[in-house]
């Protein structure tokens, strides 16, 4: 009787000290609970503080980032333009336009590109040429792959009588951009050189991209040495 009398006793010895071991765990794990939940607000407090704390800046960063937006536009804006009045033969506006994005942006290649070539076709003089060249180089430094400022250089070095440099540059300008203009030069250039061959293989490049080059082909001077050629006749006519 007193040996089971001491085993139940046993028993709930140990049955208390497993309900006590039980709470313990239950009781540290609820406080590690309660410990992360307070870093993490305690985090978030301090996030939102920070951000309160620093509004000015956030609006500072907007303001700065709206005027460079703003200035870009303007750069935008100046560029095309000026490319435009090239296109319309009005290389005294077109350079000051350019001149007006360059004052922004002196790194912008399009606008020494486009500078560069309405100088050369302002006027027809070495000093001109020169000048204009220098232009189209400052547009290749800032962007050697430029395919516009390529095409420029080949174009300008063509309406000088460069005519073998002019040929390289096309090629060039080809090696970067697919560009009808470019085969076209290529042809205008064996047209003045008489070479038949050669104008209407690369004439007809220039037509399979854009139909309406025949009608350009019809009435340019530079193809006045292969004009009456049969090869030509039966490509432009």
């Amino acid at each position: 009787m007193h040996n089971k009398l001491s085993f139940k006793i046993r028993i709930i010895i140990l049955s208390i000290f497993c309900v006590i071991g039980i709470s313990m765990l239950i009781y540290i794990a609820i406080g590690n609970r309660l410990i992360n939940n307070e870093k993490a607000t305690t985090k978030q407090n301090k996030n939102e503080k920070i951000t309160a704390v620093n509004p000015k800046n956030n609006k500072d960063d907007n303001k700065v980032k709206d005027a460079q937006n703003e200035k870009q536009k303007q750069i935008d804006s100046f560029t095309e333009k000026g490319y435009e009045d090239f296109g319309a033969k009005n290389y005294a506006v077109s350079i000051d336009e350019e001149n007006q994005a360059l004052q922004l942006d002196d790194n912008n290649a399009r606008a020494h590109a486009v500078k560069g070539i309405a100088i050369c076709y302002s006027k027809l003089d070495i000093a001109n040429f020169n000048q204009g060249l220098a232009e189209i180089d400052r547009s290749l430094q800032i962007d050697p792959n430029y395919g516009y400022a390529r095409f420029n250089r080949a174009l300008t070095l063509e309406r000088f009588g460069k005519y073998n440099e002019a040929l390289i540059w096309y090629d060039k300008a080809l090696q970067v951009e697919n560009f009808v203009w470019s085969y076209y030069g290529k042809a205008c250039i064996y047209g003045r050189k008489g070479d038949v061959d050669n104008s209407v293989k690369y004439l007809k490049v220039a037509i399979s991209m854009q139909a309406n080059i025949k009608d350009e082909a019809k009435n340019e001077e530079d193809f006045d040495n292969v004009k009456n050629s049969d090869a030509f006749k039966q490509l432009v006519y």
